[in-house]
């Protein structure tokens, strides 16, 4: 049986409605490259603010997603008629094995569209059914720090039940700004070209032997047409070979690694080609810790 998967996208909802489509339709076929690129088959649809993906392998599927640009989380969701028996049901036979003994829980409930009801009396009146349908065991319910949450999302004529959201990279999908080329020779460069993308730029990579565990293991995981181009290791050589791939991939900008200690002494510039560099302000620590990030939602 097929598993649904709610896809929720942040910034790019807020665009213009022509904008909005054309950004929709690029993160779909963002979705699909890396499902293909995965080997999952699947089906999606949408709404204002969510996409809904059918899928054999959720596990599998909800791992690709966390790593498409635009996409701020994802939950594996089960889906009812937005009656308030039925919510009522469903959402205690999924509780039942997750509300084990002594468990403090809480009921997380979201309404869009015209209904009897508001979130807030939804909420109460479902944690007043599970508290009576479990009472043999002492369950309670808090609001700041339970045990398990219960997320109701009711759309319009279909309501939407789970348990957790699984974080996405967020920001805008790939393909939405310009081109550029990212020199990653460690984990600054490595998180500049990351930051970049997620911009929506589609970056192209001057890799020498110090980041090829980056750019490989790491970035290649978010962009499954990600070009990687080989550099010396001796760092003379690099400057020719980022003009060299900004040739060939018409790129619009160059994204460097500098610190801010380095800033601007050693800043250079590619023919009329701005020169980008998102970790600047960053100290190395920071990096540290923003790349270790990414690597968990890559992984």
């Amino acid at each position: 049986m097929a598993s649904l998967l709610l896809v929720r996208y942040g910034e790019l909802a807020l665009k213009s409605p022509p904008v909005r489509r054309e950004f929709e339709s690029m993160l779909r076929r963002n979705i699909l490259e890396q499902f293909v690129r995965d080997g999952i088959t699947g089906r999606l649809r949408s709404d204002r603010g969510h996409l809904y993906v059918e899928v054999d392998d959720p596990e599998t599927a909800l791992r690709a997603l966390r790593r498409v640009f635009g996409i701020t989380s994802v939950s594996e969701v089960h889906e009812v008629e937005t009656e308030p028996a039925r919510i009522r049901d469903r959402l205690q036979e999924l509780a039942e094995p997750r509300l084990v003994s002594g468990s403090r829980f809480a009921v997380r409930a979201r309404r869009t569209g015209q209904h009897g009801f508001t979130s807030q009396e939804l909420a109460r009146d479902l944690g007043a059914d599970l508290l009576a349908r479990f009472a043999d065991r002492r369950l309670s319910v808090d609001l700041d720090d339970p045990d398990v949450e219960l997320f109701v999302e009711v759309r319009g004529p279909r309501t939407y039940l789970y348990f957790d959201r699984a974080e996405g990279p967020g920001g805008l999908p790939l393909g939405v700004a310009g081109r550029l080329v990212a020199l990653v020779d460690g984990p600054r460069g490595a998180l500049g070209a990351y930051l970049m993308m997620k911009r929506g730029c589609r970056v192209s990579l001057v890799v020498p032997p110090s980041g090829e565990s980056y750019a490989r293991e790491t970035l290649a995981r978010f962009d499954p047409r990600l070009r990687i181009a080989p550099a010396s290791p001796d760092p003379a050589a690099w400057a020719g070979a980022l003009g060299e791939v900004a040739e060939a991939a018409h790129a619009d900008g160059i994204v460097l690694p500098i610190p801010v200690e380095e800033y601007p002494t050693e800043r250079a510039r590619w023919a009329d080609r701005v020169v980008f560099s998102p970790t600047v302000g960053l100290t190395d620590a920071e990096v540290t810790e923003r790349w270790q990030n990414v690597t968990a939602l890559a992984a």
